[in-house]
């Protein structure tokens, strides 16, 4: 499925949801340039001839560039960064087995997930902060795994999620809505808080990039609204557009964006899912009409069905390995990069 305005790689291309951004943007797919397509075509032949096979496709590729302005060496080199930190964490091979039975006690002190859609059509990502305990969680789980497990979430809302709210919208969708709760982060709490925000957004804004759509901090403590106004003078202004500092007064300000029947109630709205809206995992990527398979399925799939197999008598083949978790059963990642 094309686009006018997007050239397609045949290599590389294989979309099954629309590719044109919903409205004009510059840099966007549908939208660009002859120079910004010529810098895609550059950026892919420096790395193919570095020897880089895999996300090469020209979405992955604009996001890249994006986040560099359009600078090739420098969307370069934060490629390879990436791709040599999912190397070292054996990111592809983790995705599709990847299981976290943790995840309702982890919930318990900070949860965070995935639920409905904005106004836009973007998955809505919710997060509460006041919870975190690090100590209480490292009991639970270990600080690898905590990461393993966003890194997985930042895979799954990249496929099967974004490609199914792109069908549903009937454009190119590739940024979430995140609500950010901070009810709850006090003056003792906080230094923990932002210090494993902080870890979490470098994984976000370096091998990431281009996933947030819109971030309302709501609940923001006092003095919050100080600070930030000192930070977004040190930010793109690109970014600082889609970030909204809210206090408890927050309600008239989200609903502008995201549809009251889309929020959970604890937030004002009036989504009440069975088992708990942090669980339910609602969303296209659920609906029959708009879901796909993800890549990494059908990529773990082949592998299972062309593996090799050993029979020994009364004994299983080998290669039948248990099928990947059900897309819900890990928790989702904090807020992506801009």
């Amino acid at each position: 499925m094309t686009d006018a305005g997007f050239e397609v790689d045949a290599k590389y291309d294989d979309y099954d949801f629309p590719t044109k951004a919903p409205v004009e943007k510059n840099g966007h797919a549908g939208y660009l340039k002859p120079e910004q397509q010529a810098q895609v075509h550059q950026l892919r032949l420096m790395l193919e001839g570095e020897g880089y096979t895999k996300r090469l496709d020209t979405l992955t590729l604009l996001r890249f560039l994006r986040a560099r302005k359009f600078d090739v060496n420098l969307a370069k080199q934060m490629f390879v960064d990436c791709e040599k930190w999912r190397k070292e964490i054996n990111l592809d091979d983790t995705v599709p087995t990847w299981e976290y039975p943790e995840k309702e006690k982890m919930f318990k002190y900070y949860p965070q997930y995935y639920h409905k859609t904005d106004k836009d059509g973007r998955p809505v990502y919710i997060e509460k902060l006041g919870g975190i305990d690090l100590a209480k969680m490292t009991e639970i789980t270990s600080e690898q795994r905590m990461l393993t497990n966003l890194a997985v979430e930042y895979e799954r809302l990249a496929d099967p999620r974004l490609p199914a709210c792109s069908r549903k919208a009937g454009y190119l969708l590739e940024t979430c809505c995140t609500i950010t709760d901070m009810k709850g982060v006090g003056i003792m709490k906080a230094p923990q808080v932002y210090g494993y925000v902080k870890q979490v957004s470098t994984m976000s804004q370096n091998y990431y990039p281009e996933r947030l759509g819109r971030l309302y901090i709501i609940n923001a403590p006092w003095g919050f609204g100080t600070v930030w106004s000192v930070v977004k003078g040190w930010l793109d202004p690109v970014t600082v557009e889609k970030i909204h500092v809210l206090g408890g007064g927050y309600k008239t300000e989200l609903l502008k964006q995201v549809p009251i029947e889309n929020i959970p109630e604890e937030f004002g709205g009036k989504c009440s899912c069975p088992g708990g809206c942090e669980f339910s995992d609602m969303g296209p990527w659920r609906e029959k009409e708009w879901a796909r398979p993800a890549k990494w399925e059908k990529k773990a799939e082949t592998a299972i069905t062309t593996a090799p197999a050993e029979v020994k008598e009364g004994s299983a083949a080998a290669g039948t390995d248990a099928p990947a978790p059900a897309l819900g059963e890990a928790a989702a990642p904090a807020p992506a990069a801009a």
